[in-house]
């Protein structure tokens, strides 16, 4: 890549991109004056505004002597050439070394380690808090984890307050970040993680009532709807840093960023064609196929994907389905669901729909294949006892992570549960709803239990397993009573 030429000062020699956003900014990872750095470079039309937004919550940041990293340089850059006549505008920050952001150190850490880095982004945002300041765009990728310290990132997320931060803004704003951790981390560590923070206002113990607490648990698990809600049934349909979407010729194609160039050809009739030749299921109101890249376009890796297209029965079925979403779109905003909640579920490649004047006809799901046996086969072949109670656990975790989230399956059957390398895979996702109300919830995650534990009727010991692990699992013991499995009537 090209260096980024600085007015009055060294240029940016560029290593690689970090992240780019279209006409607003990029951020790039080089060294500055013979020091590793990152920059921050903003274009377009609202460059000067979101640079100087920016470039004042990193002064807020440093005057209230919170740990960010040190600001080398801000200014602007010399036009690249005459056709480019709107000024950029550059930040460049001192790379910290060793160092990931929270994100990528969450993944990758077991449980005691998640909870020890939750207290710590908890203690974090309330030294944002004590000095009146207030993150607008709080996400794990905004902070830094060098060791034990806790660096706060993007100055443009940065708000001072005029008057001082008041008590239920800071509540609100910390059910913000306790949202971003996972379900089951929050629910098992919710009253640890908010007894730090107080502790770290120099609150009283006694300064938030039983109902304030709650208040905060519900605002978290708001949030977390919310944002799964919006990029789910929203920003997948078009395009934007995940997937790109075009639509011509009576087509409607969201694909993965990842898979773009892939060399997949998407057109209705290369997939039908291709799924007459590798057929797996073929139903009246859907066939599954598989597709191999090296049949479209060789790739230096080649990919085995699972294509569901979703058929038109006959006229009524196609004008009833018309103008509601397909069931393919339903999957294929399911899938990046699971994903943004930290539930696996099979890699979604592309989205497929025919259209004309708007009205939706066949479609197409097309996700990665898991090369694995569903939880049915799982239990035949895995013998061992003590191998099928650690998969019967990680099944009921998976059940309750569903239920904290109030997301139901639908059709929550054994086949329906992949078993990858012993971790349970969530598949079909074409009936799968995240609820609103608590009480549908309760009702639909019943339903799906009574589905389950079905699969187990002819097997005494294991279904006797599942109803153990249900049973210690489950704080809320409701939905096992609906279902039936604390009185073991499975029927």
């Amino acid at each position: 890549m090209l260096p980024i030429e600085l007015e009055g000062a060294p240029s940016v020699d560029v290593d690689s991109l970090v992240r780019l956003l279209p006409d607003k900014r990029e951020v790039v990872k080089g060294s500055w004056a013979g020091r590793p750095v990152y920059a921050k470079r903003f274009i377009g039309q609202h460059a000067k505004r979101y640079f100087e937004r920016d470039l004042a919550g990193v002064h807020a940041l440093q005057e209230a002597h919170l740990l960010t990293p040190r600001l080398l340089f801000s200014g602007t850059a010399k036009n690249i050439s005459s056709q480019n006549s709107k000024q950029s505008y550059v930040l460049v920050f001192e790379a910290i070394e060793p160092a990931s952001n929270a994100d990528i150190v969450w993944q990758q850490s077991d449980i005691p380690a998640r909870l020890s880095l939750a207290l710590s982004l908890v203690k974090a945002l309330a030294s944002h808090h004590q000095h009146g300041l207030l993150q607008t765009d709080l996400h794990l990728k905004n902070f830094l984890v060098s060791g034990k310290q806790i660096y706060t990132l993007d100055g443009d997320g940065i708000r001072r307050l005029r008057s001082f931060l008041t008590r239920s803004q800071a509540l609100n704003n910390l059910a913000v970040l306790l949202s971003k951790l996972g379900v089951l981390e929050l629910e098992a560590n919710f009253d640890a993680l908010l007894d730090a923070y107080i502790q770290a206002r120099g609150w009283s113990s006694h300064t938030l009532s039983l109902s304030a607490r709650s208040r905060v648990k519900c605002r978290a698990v708001a949030h977390r709807s919310e944002v799964a809600s919006h990029y789910a049934d929203e920003k997948v349909f078009r395009s934007c840093t995940d997937v790109n979407v075009r639509a011509k010729s009576g087509q409607f194609v969201a694909i993965a960023q990842k898979y773009e160039n892939a060399g997949l050809d998407l057109s209705a009739s290369t997939l039908d064609a291709l799924l007459r030749g590798h057929l797996l299921k073929n139903g009246r109101t859907a066939t599954v196929g598989l597709i191999l890249t090296d049949e479209t376009e060789r790739t230096a890796e080649p990919l085995r994907l699972v294509v569901k297209r979703y058929n038109i029965k006959n006229l009524s079925h196609k004008i009833s389905r018309s103008f509601r979403p397909t069931r393919a779109a339903i999957s294929w905003a399911n899938a990046y669901r699971l994903k943004l909640l930290g539930i696996a579920t099979a890699e979604p490649v592309a989205l497929i729909e025919q259209r004309l004047l708007g009205m939706r006809g066949k479609a197409y799901f097309i996700a990665e294949l898991i090369d694995a046996p569903d939880a049915d086969a799982y239990f035949v072949t895995e013998v061992g006892e003590s191998a099928r109670n650690v998969a019967v656990g990680k099944i009921v975790q998976l059940c309750y992570q569903l239920y904290l989230l109030r997301i139901s399956h639908g059709d929550l059957k054994a086949s329906n549960i992949k078993m990858s390398q012993g971790q349970p895979v969530l598949i079909d996702l074409d009936s799968m709803k995240q609820h609103t109300l608590s009480w549908i919830s309760l009702s639909r995650h019943a339903r799906d239990l009574r589905r389950l534990m079905r699969n187990w009727q002819d097997r005494p010991a294991l279904q006797a397993e599942f109803v153990k692990e249900f049973k210690r699992v489950y704080a809320d013991q409701r939905p096992l009573e609906l279902a039936n499995i604390i009185s073991r009537d499975f029927k």
